[in-house]
């Protein structure tokens, strides 16, 4: 997969760095100096290209055309905005995600400009405060289909409702599924008739309404979810 990156900034140069580990295919254009001589001890040579990404022929010569994905992740909503909307109708870019810099500027990034997905930080932190207050112990190891599944990993303590119910009748909803269960350090795949026992890890595959749920099983008698 190749994703094109615009933007060379932290944000943009760690994505770069992750993904290039990922072998992935990678371009990243950026036309600040001060920025060009950090990048270039920080990425292959090659992975960089010196320009302005809201040049269409900057574009072009960097090859947006053959991408993937476009990530633009300026310091400028107005040029991350104008990235989606050129990726998508002048060069035919499948996806396309935008950084938010200003919380207040979220709502131009639609469908007008051609934003699939956006990567606002106010909305991440908000929403991962939320999801640690309300879920107890639980920990999110993973987010799946675009954050509307997670995989939550919790301890069953001692006096958990949960501790000798057969997972068949702990009358969790369908979107919550118990994947797989750590018992005594050993991995067990469980079945409907599988009974949880104190101190098992449980890994779960769930959407938000389910982890809540599961969490409520999980907690110790002296703790409600809030």
């Amino acid at each position: 997969m190749f994703v094109f990156i615009a933007g060379g900034g932290r944000t943009g140069a760690q994505l770069a760095s992750q993904l290039i580990e990922q072998k992935y295919e990678v371009r990243l254009v950026e036309h600040r100096r001060e920025l060009l001589s950090r990048l270039h001890h920080e990425l292959p040579t090659e992975v960089i290209f010196e320009g302005q990404p809201t040049d269409p022929n900057v574009l072009r010569q960097a090859g947006l055309e053959k991408a993937n994905v476009l990530v633009a992740c300026t310091n400028e909503d107005a040029s991350n905005l104008v990235l989606c909307y050129l990726a998508r109708t002048m060069f035919k870019v499948r996806r396309t995600v935008a950084r938010i810099n200003n919380p207040r500027n979220a709502w131009l990034f639609d469908n007008n400009f051609h934003v699939d997905e956006t990567i606002n930080q106010a909305d991440v932190m908000a929403h991962l405060i939320q999801e640690e207050m309300s879920l107890g112990d639980m920990m999110t190891l993973l987010k799946i289909r675009r954050g509307r599944y997670s995989l939550v990993e919790e301890k069953v303590p001692r006096g958990a409702k949960a501790i000798g119910v057969q997972i068949k009748d702990l009358g969790l909803p369908d979107q919550c599924v118990i994947a797989a269960i750590i018992r005594k350090g050993h991995v067990t795949l469980p079945r409907g008739t599988t009974a949880l026992e104190e101190f098992d890890e449980v890994l779960a595959i769930t959407d938000e309404a389910g982890a809540k749920q599961l969490a409520l099983l999980l907690e110790p008698p002296d703790r409600s979810v809030l």
